[in-house]
């Protein structure tokens, strides 16, 4: 079945949730919350986008996030691969943490911000953990009592919208204890949640995106993402730090050879501007990315992995 489409814009209001491998467990020790709530806070430092509501539940967790510029995939890349290497590190783990990309709806703030940070704040009262959400914590919920918030959540933001003091609010959220939220049962295509208008007006954002030469999906990951961070991201699929990947020389690691092969197939980059990248010559680029097309033949998973990282760059 076709995935659903990532719009990807400034200004835009997304849902955002991720799960366990295998609805695996993602958080373990009170520390691995505190981690992923550190990785959070820098990401919004590193990419600038504002954070309205979260809920860090033991096998996937759930952002409300609004984007200033079109990074959302930049930013979730981040944090995921982030706290993949240190659980993974901390753990003696390899391989996925998180199952599969992570899931964004496209939101229309003015009619759903309110309800759905209930439905986020409930999760842990409809798992039947706590009986109140004050009970938990791990959630933004914290956050929305207090006047100056919980220093994750920009509660400035979250005031321009909320529109109810915090009594209002608690007496608001404790109302939904028992009900079926009904929140997405009208959800557009997989990946829109607002007014018809606002369907509309997306809709139209997409189709001029995708008409645009601009779509084409090596501009995209070259315009868009830059070298460095696709090094990044192959460093962390592999448990590597990046300098390792530029500093291999004698031994070429196989995920330098892969960073290779993705910026070579990818980019608009020239095999001598890769070279340049990790000190090699613009032949030994040419051997590198044929030695991963072998690779990749004689071995299926290994293929799924190169086109699960290239995934992530992609609207």
């Amino acid at each position: 079945m076709a995935r659903p489409y990532r719009l990807q814009s400034e200004d835009c209001f997304y849902h955002i949730t991720s799960r366990g491998n295998n609805r695996n467990s993602i958080f373990s020790k009170e520390t691995d919350y505190r981690k992923f709530l550190d990785y959070l806070t820098k990401a919004k430092k590193k990419y600038k986008f504002y954070l309205y509501a979260y809920m860090l539940m033991g096998n996937h967790y759930h952002l409300l996030v609004e984007t200033i510029e079109p990074n959302l995939s930049r930013i979730m890349q981040y944090i995921n691969t982030a706290y993949t290497v240190y659980f993974n590190r901390k753990y003696k783990k390899n391989g996925h943490l998180f199952q599969g990309r992570y899931k964004s709806i496209v939101v229309d703030k003015d009619n759903y911000l309110l309800e759905l940070t209930r439905y986020i704040h409930l999760n842990p009262v409809r798992a039947k953990i706590v009986e109140r959400p004050e009970g938990y914590l791990w959630s933004s919920y914290h956050g929305y009592m207090k006047k100056k918030g919980d220093g994750v959540i920009d509660r400035k933001e979250v005031n321009k919208y909320l529109d109810m003091d915090i009594d209002k609010y608690r007496e608001f959220v404790l109302d939904g204890i028992g009900k079926e939220s009904d929140v997405f049962k009208n959800i557009y295509a997989g990946f829109i949640l607002g007014s018809t208008r606002f369907i509309k007006d997306k809709l139209r954002d997409l189709r001029e995106k995708v008409e645009s030469r601009e779509f084409s999906y090596r501009r995209e990951l070259n315009n868009q993402v830059s070298a460095n961070e696709i090094v990044e991201v192959v460093a962390g699929r592999y448990e590597k730090e990046v300098e390792e990947l530029y500093k291999a020389r004698k031994k070429q690691l196989e995920a330098k050879k892969v960073a290779i092969y993705i910026l070579k197939r990818n980019t608009a980059m020239t095999n001598e501007e890769i070279g340049k990248m990790f000190g090699i010559s613009y032949s030994a680029v040419s051997k590198a990315d044929k030695d991963v097309e072998r690779l990749k033949e004689k071995n299926q998973k290994m293929g799924k992995e190169i086109e699960g990282i290239i995934s992530h760059f992609k609207v």
